[in-house]
Formats: C-alpha cells, sequence, structure tokens
C-alpha cells in the first residue's frame, strides 16, 4: 500500500427523481486536481451518486490511501453498514428483497477492495468547498446532455 492520501469529493444530482441526472468528482493529490463528470438521461439521485464514486475510484491508477467526501448517506451507510450483510444474504436486504442498484453495489465493492478507505459525511450545500465543486461538476454533467 502506498503511503499517497488522496482527497476525493463526489456528488450526484438528478433533475426529476426519477429523470437526467449527473455525477461529479474531483480527486486531489499532493497540490494537484483531477475533475471527472458524466451523466445519464434516465437514472436515479442514488445512482449518480453511487457513480460519482465509482467514477473516482475507476480513474485511480493503484492501490491509494484515500479519503472520499460524500453528502450521500445513501452511499456511506450502504458502504459502511448494509453491504456485508447484502453480501452474506446474496445480495437480498433483511426483508428478503432484491438489493436496489446491485449492479453499482457489486462494481463499489469491487473497486474499493485495494484501497485503505476512509468515508466521510459532508454536509451538502453548506458552502464545503470539496462538496459544493462536486456538485457543480455533477450538474455539468446532466447540462452535456
Amino acid at each position: 500500500m502506498s503511503k499517497k492520501i488522496i482527497q476525493i469529493y463526489t456528488d450526484g444530482a438528478c433533475r426529476g427523481n426519477p429523470g437526467i441526472g449527473g455525477w461529479g468528482a474531483t480527486l486531489s493529490y499532493n497540490g494537484t486536481q483531477k475533475e471527472l463528470y458524466g451523466g445519464e438521461q434516465e437514472t436515479t439521485n442514488n445512482r449518480m451518486e453511487m457513480m460519482a464514486v465509482i467514477k473516482a475510484l475507476t480513474a485511480l491508477k493503484e492501490p491509494s490511501e484515500l479519503v472520499i467526501n460524500s453528502d450521500s448517506k445513501y452511499v456511506l451507510s450502504g458502504i459502511n453498514e448494509w453491504l456485508p450483510n447484502w453480501k452474506k444474504r446474496n445480495w437480498k436486504t433483511a426483508g428478503n428483497k432484491p438489493v436496489k442498484n446491485v449492479d453499482l453495489w457489486q462494481q463499489l465493492d469491487t473497486l474499493t477492495q485495494p484501497h485503505n478507505i476512509k468515508w466521510v459525511w459532508v454536509k451538502g450545500h453548506s458552502g464545503n468547498p470539496g462538496n459544493e465543486r462536486a456538485d457543480a461538476l455533477a450538474n455539468k454533467g446532466i447540462d452535456t446532455l
């Protein structure tokens, strides 16, 4: 495991839910910043929140120390609380129903494995510069469609 610590901010946005959506992410390391964004025509806010993290993790070239900042309690609860039990139950909820967005949860599960990640919740739309930039990128993702 390398010693580099990469700061990541992610956000998703949707105009209508479901509706047209976008995701955005910033990756910062040692004074260098990379910005990523994109969008989908028919999606949900939760899927865009997850896609922002997936795209940020996909952009990494090696196992790293990460701090992932997100305003999505869905993503943070899923990763930190629900995921281990979903896997034990073969991707079923406690109520024995299929996990929503299972395709993205499985991608996230795989992509997080090589990294040491600290997950941090940040309040959305509260003036946090990293979160505000990720939100702007998510909206830019929508605008490019």
